[in-house]
């Protein structure tokens, strides 16, 4: 899983512009796309066939890590292709980086230090996204095969639609990804988290009694959907992560003015949903099924129904034989997404505070790159006693959302899920190494967050945050020394 990457794939990776040349990119790398043109359907199957090729944890076994696959036949849309799980493997998202595995967050940390603006771009030919342009009045279901992720799900959902609007008061912009369900032939919910910026931005032209204009684009550029995923304190309100993609790429993201809304759109999309989000309306996720459910979502169960807030579709512009790309949540492809980000932002709050003292930080897959974090930790001298645990605390500023962080020492793996639980047999004693703090507010999602889980949790959506300390008393390290072996390279011995 950790290797070196050559110059050659390392440049590849910087010439990516859009999902097409990402993919062109992936054919030249053994094992990480497959491509088939047995019918599937949209509805539920699709999805089971990924579950068990390359969905990951915290799917349900049997899943695994495996390729991205492309569905080349899709029942009822003769001329759309499916992709999913493009970010569905850690060493893939590296290489689409053109980095590795145990640098991709301070990859995203550098894209963060040297910024660029996204630019709004004239096409003499027109641009790519809106080959095909499709206006009102026009029927969604027809157009594009919404996945369902199971037979329980509200509906057919875009989850890996890129919304962006713009501050109706300031014009700051700003990109995120929510869950889309279809409810008609213009008609989408869109269920926001209490307090994302675009609802911020939903909030404010409501007030006026206005429409929220927004652009949806779908199928892109790997590095526009990782910097859209960074969140508070790193990008507050106002901060435009298109800009972390242009870091990425050293180049503008480039933009396009959308044919039917005052927004923008990205331009080499494969697919462009425009629309406005309506004031005042509501709906339930599930009105026309009644199941009670949304969607899986990332702790590994079935999202409850809300009610949310209504987007009016107005046009739909497309390349020729689009690319329609999804994810299958709860999955290793969201953990990538939600916690790649969450590991940078971490590390640059704790390099703030005490500089060397955190070596790298993973978002496990296990809490679906939100809830848990694994923190490698250096202590220098006695001094650095109780530092590690006042990173842990910064790690919970850092990121809002988090539940759980395990601490441990320079010589773990923190990727490698074994030898961190070896650390917490080892070097863990959970009367003095466990500290909790109660009464918190966490992600909405988590089912355990309820009064009727513990006389603890005073209402849905507060937590007791846990620090497991695995790491070694500096004045015990001598007793802690793993085991020397013999550094032997196979490949240089006769």
């Amino acid at each position: 899983m950790h290797r070196t990457l050559s110059s050659t794939t390392v440049s590849s990776a910087q010439n990516i512009r859009d999902l097409r040349d990402a993919l062109a990119f992936l054919s030249t790398l053994p094992g990480h796309l497959s491509t088939t043109s047995k019918a599937v359907d949209a509805h539920a199957e699709l999805a089971g066939i990924y579950k068990r090729i390359g969905a990951g944890t915290p799917v349900a076994p049997p899943t695994r890590i495996g390729p991205a696959m492309l569905f080349e036949n899709v029942k009822g849309y003769p001329d759309v292709r499916v992709l999913v799980g493009m970010l569905a493997s850690r060493e893939r998202t590296a290489l689409l980086l053109g980095s590795t595995v145990e640098q991709l967050p301070f990859t995203l940390l550098r894209a963060l230090d040297r910024r660029i603006a996204p630019m709004t771009v004239s096409f003499p030919e027109g641009a790519p996204c809106q080959e095909v342009v499709h206006r009102a009045p026009l029927d969604i279901r027809s157009l594009l095969p919404a996945p369902t992720n199971t037979l329980f799900d509200a509906g057919p959902y875009f989850n890996l639609g890129l919304l962006r609007a713009e501050d109706p008061e300031t014009g700051e912009a700003d990109v995120t990804i929510h869950r889309l369900c279809v409810q008609g032939s213009d008609r989408l919910t869109v269920y926001f988290v209490p307090g994302r910026h675009i609802d911020q931005f939903r909030i404010k032209a409501e007030r006026q009694g206005k429409p929220l204009p927004v652009s949806i684009s779908m199928g892109l550029d790997p590095a526009i959907y990782l910097a859209a995923c960074f969140e508070p304190p790193t990008t507050p309100l106002g901060f435009d992560e298109l800009t972390i993609a242009g870091g990425l790429r050293q180049r503008p993201v480039e933009l396009v003015d959308c044919v039917s809304v005052p927004a923008k759109a990205i331009a080499r999309a494969e697919i462009v949903i425009e629309g406005e989000i309506l004031p005042g309306e509501r709906m339930r996720e599930d009105i026309n099924t009644g199941t009670g459910f949304a969607m899986p979502e990332f702790p590994g169960y079935l999202g409850q129904a809300q009610s949310c807030p209504v987007i009016r579709v107005t046009a739909v512009t497309h390349r020729f034989n689009p690319i329609l790309q999804t994810i299958v949540g709860p999955g290793e492809e969201h953990v990538n997404l939600a916690g790649i980000p969450t590991e940078a932002s971490i590390l640059r709050l704790v390099e703030n505070s005490m500089p060397g003292r955190l070596l790298n930080v993973y978002a496990h897959s296990a809490g679906g790159g939100k809830y848990l974090a694994i923190l490698q930790f250096k202590k220098g001298s006695i001094r650095d006693e109780g530092r590690q645990r006042q990173a842990a605390l910064t790690a919970f500023a850092a990121f809002s959302e988090l539940k759980h962080v395990i601490l441990v020492d320079e010589d773990v793996d923190i990727f490698n899920s074994n030898d961190v639980l070896w650390a917490m047999t080892t070097r863990y004693q959970g009367d003095v190494s466990t500290v909790f703090i109660q009464g918190v507010r966490c992600h909405p999602l988590d089912p355990s967050q309820s009064p009727d889980f513990s006389p603890s949790i005073l209402e849905d959506g507060i937590s007791c945050k846990t620090i497991f300390d695995c790491t070694v008393p500096f004045a015990l390290r001598e007793r802690f020394r793993r085991a020397p072996f013999m550094e032997v390279d196979m490949d240089t011995e006769s």
